[in-house]
């Protein structure tokens, strides 16, 4: 279903009206950040909205709709952003080593719970086990209570199962 022609003019006249103001505070940026070429790292970064280059000495803005600046605007190990003494190489090496470590300590705690978990039987299995027996144990006395019935029975009315049947007709 396509929209009404009142939304589309809307979503036109947002865009007209808002895509220059962003150009234009895109060039602002670039032009605040060009200013301070040629100067110090500190007043480069004063603004957050720059990037400085160690190598060219040049203060540029900073290529937001990209994680990384390309290496034609400057190279990692050159690049500095938000503070002079951390370059852009050294940074992604930390952030790399900090994230595996991270996953390797949930690696680690989560196979130590499997581990320990697996190894000792929580509560309910032990209960569970405890009540097994416990019917276990009556089943067979039951069962032995039974028999000893049955066998009381037939010794009364002469239907005891003797250990060899053939035994009455030796004589």
């Amino acid at each position: 279903m396509a929209p009404p022609p009142a939304l589309r003019l809307c979503v036109a006249l947002l865009a007209v009206l808002l895509l220059p103001a962003a150009a234009a505070q895109q060039q602002e940026a670039a032009g605040e950040c060009q200013q301070y070429t040629n100067r110090s790292c500190e007043e480069c970064l004063k603004n957050v909205t720059c990037l400085w280059c160690a190598s060219s000495r040049r203060c540029v803005p900073y290529p937001v709709r990209r994680i990384l600046p390309p290496a034609d605007l400057c190279e990692l190990r050159s690049a500095r952003w938000g503070v002079c003494w951390v370059n852009f190489e050294a940074l992604i090496i930390a952030m790399s080593v900090v994230g595996g470590m991270i996953l390797i300590m949930l690696l680690v705690c989560c196979c130590c719970c499997c581990k320990k978990k697996s190894k000792k039987p929580d509560k309910e299995d032990e209960r569970a086990a405890r009540e097994r027996e416990r019917r276990r144990v009556r089943q067979e006395e039951r069962r032995a209570e039974m028999k000893s019935r049955h066998d009381e029975i037939r010794r009364k009315y002469g239907l005891f199962k003797e250990e060899n049947p053939y035994a009455k007709f030796e004589n």
